[in-house]
């Protein structure tokens, strides 16, 4: 292999995570959320005429569609490879984005949001973490993976105060208008860096001195049919269900809970949130790649879980101190996140590379699944409870505990 072949995992790296920088759009939505409440409780001309129970209707559905959409994204690019994949993701996002700019209608927004830009993300976060990892040997499996998907959990740094800012000056459907030209455009042309090595490429070894006593890691290409019919998978499936919903619960409406203490500036919770989301990405895929995953995934779990504890406190404290709250959701935004290096990791050394893409869409669904229910919950809760979200941060905070137990005997068979 020549030295620009060799190089050319870096180039799709940073493609990944520049697409993923847009499509983390969804990590945004309590910003449209709290606008959409804000028109409801107005009321008048051209409000947004929905039930307050059915407001994370079209985030809810958007985490569904995009999991469950990256199964045939899987499929798309194990045959077509990630430049058509990516470039059907940003066709999708455009026109959902673009769809909810021309409504208000309830109907409208879940199907622009929630279907058309969800299964978008779907094909977009697909496309990018996969051929990034073909590039590198096992040893960077979980930085490789951090890294890509970072740009998920970065994105709200800068949409959420462009969101509002775009919100505030122009109104809630030019905003998403703006949004979708702007991301069709930018993930329809890092597409075009997004290339798979060629056939018969091996990753250089770690080892600098080429010591063929390290030989490169080689994986067992296990087909679909055989991994979703293994115990291991929904053992894993369980547990990335519980990850994904505890912290998409807290993440769908993070401003709102912000709101009572910041006003105007809770964008910022949303913002420093994401930091902490990016970040748990890579820390987790390093210490995972130093000390196992199974190991690494039960620490966090259990952090999480300490972290919904304290929330109840936090959140749930008359004139909570703004510093706390934006605290709180940091350190859940940083657990969340490393689910999401954790995973794709665990897809990979179990199952391969051959059909990484359809297997980890199986495997992604539990985050959607789990995304949906867990947000359905929290609303009714919430409602139920005349507001309070202290309810779902005990369920939350229970299930994390218990699969922080369970992460601990995992096993490939």
């Amino acid at each position: 292999m020549t030295e620009a072949v060799k190089n050319r995992g870096w180039t799709v790296t940073f493609a990944g995570t520049g697409i993923n920088l847009a499509l983390g759009i969804l990590y945004t939505w309590s910003i449209f959320q709290a606008a959409i409440k804000q028109s409801i409780e107005k009321g008048g001309e051209g409000a947004f005429n929905w039930q307050l129970s059915s407001i994370s209707d079209p985030y809810a559905v958007c985490c569904l569609v995009f999991a469950f959409s990256m199964i045939l994204a899987g499929k798309v690019q194990d045959k077509f490879g990630p430049r058509v994949t990516a470039f059907i993701g940003g066709i999708l996002v455009g026109l959902g984005l673009f769809l909810t700019s021309q409504s208000n209608a309830y109907a409208m927004w879940v199907l622009g949001f929630g279907v058309l830009a969800g299964a978008g993300i779907g094909f977009g976060y697909s496309a990018a973490t996969p051929p990034a990892l073909k590039w590198f040997p096992g040893g960077k499996t979980g930085l490789i993976a951090g890294l890509v998907v970072a740009g998920f959990g970065l994105a709200p740094v800068y949409i959420a105060p462009l969101a509002s800012y775009l919100v505030a000056v122009y109104g809630l459907q030019q905003a998403m208008l703006i949004f979708g030209v702007a991301f069709f455009i930018v993930v329809s042309l890092l597409s075009t860096l997004l290339v798979n090595p060629p056939p018969g490429y091996v990753p250089a070894s770690l080892n600098p001195e080429g010591d063929k006593a390290k030989p490169v890691t080689a994986y067992a290409d296990v087909p679909t049919s055989q991994v979703i019919r293994s115990s291991a998978f929904w053992k894993l499936w369980a547990l990335f269900f519980i990850g994904s919903g505890a912290g998409l619960m807290v993440i769908g409406n993070v401003a709102g809970m912000a709101k009572a203490s910041m006003g105007e500036a809770a964008f910022v919770a949303v913002a420093i949130m994401a930091v902490g989301n990016a970040s748990g990405r890579i820390i987790a895929g390093v210490v995972s790649d130093a000390i196992g995953r199974h190991v690494t995934l039960a620490i966090f779990f259990g952090l999480q879980c300490i972290n919904m504890i304290l929330a109840i406190f936090v959140v749930g404290t008359q004139g909570a101190a703004a510093l706390m709250i934006v605290l709180s959701a940091t350190f859940i935004g940083f657990n969340y996140g490393t689910n999401l290096a954790l995973f794709p990791a665990f897809a990979k050394g179990w199952w391969g590379l051959k059909s990484f893409g359809v297997n980890y869409g199986f495997l992604m669904t539990a985050w959607g699944i789990g995304g949906f229910a867990m947000t359905r919950v929290n609303s009714m809760l919430v409602a139920a409870s005349g507001g309070s979200y202290t309810n779902s941060f005990i369920l939350a905070a229970v299930l994390l505990g218990i699969g922080a137990v369970i992460a601990l005997t995992l096993k490939k068979h």
